[in-house]
């Protein structure tokens, strides 16, 4: 990806390193895990800011990073393994689940000072976590198309060019029931924001009529298909849409016309952390504005962070693709948690239609 202010930003994290942190040994003092998506994070890569190490070295406190795939893959180790985490990062209706359920520590917002000073004011009181008591907003973005020009001479418009015949073989769809039926959902004009079982029905004939087409359903390996021209078209995450075009001009994107899903990050400690001030102090490390900056400029992802924003170079802030405008946001829809029996129904409904 492009990196606009890493060499900026590195020379005042090298300076912070220096003047705040004269440990930079091998032993560290503390310890967290931190669980997030794949592809999630500034890493050091194409000259950008490796985040996780400059938050080792300033704090001496050590990071065991490791991913995920989807909100249910990270749900099911929560609640089904003995693994232990410190920070987690879900979208919005998993963190209303995680509520619900009594697995997140309240933050103690005493340790996350720049809570106040940088996250803009619309991301403070969400519907998915009122008065963010149990989680920090990290980004927000929408669902948009992925299509290599050189397979697919005129530009998709919607949806439905998912299910275009002449695109047959090389089409791939989500591999996760959420965003898969949301989409299917909106063929048959449905709100997926909060379903019934019929609802889950209806989508599960359409990803039916699909799967005859598709060359996969996948995730991560969405940036291997694309990227290397192996596919044709997919849904995927605005942000990591970007990241793609940029490392294959063969690659543009469409908003569909029917509208998408608005999504939110955030930033959450389990209830059983190890390690919770610790952790409070890492997400107030990412709320630092060149932090969040460097960290939205590798993700490709809005931020919700205003002194970020203003760190991030005009093309950036003017995207379409990062920031929709109004008109195209007032389409979206948001995902809002579901009821277990709903939920579960919609898990085996997606299994069937992939079989």
């Amino acid at each position: 990806m492009k990196r606009f202010i890493s060499i900026i930003l590195a020379l005042t994290l090298c300076t912070a390193c220096a003047s705040l942190f004269t440990g930079c040994g091998s032993s560290y003092e503390g310890e967290i895990n931190v669980y997030n998506w794949g592809e999630y994070i500034s890493n050091g890569e194409d000259g950008s800011i490796n985040i996780i190490s400059e938050f080792e070295k300033q704090y001496n406190i050590k990071v065991n990073y490791t991913n995920y795939e989807t909100n249910e893959e990270m749900y099911n180790i929560l609640k089904n393994s003995n693994s232990s985490y410190d920070v987690i990062i879900p979208s919005d209706y998993m963190i209303t689940k995680l509520i619900e359920e009594d697995m997140l520590a309240e933050i103690n917002y005493d340790n996350i000072p720049n809570f106040d000073t940088n996250i803009i004011e619309r991301f403070k009181n969400p519907e998915y976590d009122e008065g963010c008591k149990y989680s920090v907003p990290y980004s927000w973005g929408v669902v948009a198309m992925v299509y290599n020009k050189t397979m697919i001479s005129e530009k998709p418009t919607g949806w439905s060019d998912l299910w275009n015949e002449e695109y047959k073989g090389n089409i791939l769809m989500f591999n996760n029931s959420r965003d898969a039926m949301a989409i299917a959902m909106q063929m048959c004009n449905i709100n997926p924001s909060i379903v019934t079982k019929e609802d889950i029905d209806k989508a599960t004939e359409k990803l039916k009529e699909l799967r005859p087409l598709l060359k996969g359903w996948v995730m991560d390996k969405v940036f291997t298909e694309m990227e290397g021209d192996q596919s044709a078209i997919a849904p995927y995450y605005a942000g990591d849409i970007l990241m793609m075009i940029e490392n294959n001009e063969n690659l543009d994107y469409v908003l569909p016309e029917e509208g998408s899903n608005l999504f939110t990050d955030a930033m959450c400690i389990p209830k059983d952390s190890k390690n919770k001030e610790l952790a409070e102090k890492f997400i107030n490390f990412m709320l630092e504005p060149e932090i969040a900056a460097a960290n939205a400029e590798y993700i490709g992802y809005s931020t919700p962070n205003s002194g970020a924003y203003e760190l991030l170079d005009e093309d950036y802030r003017n995207s379409e693709l990062i920031s929709p405008p109004d008109e195209y946001l007032d389409k979206c829809y948001t995902f809002y948690n579901l009821p277990d029996d709903i939920y579960s129904y919609m898990q085996e409904q997606f299994v069937k239609a992939q079989s």
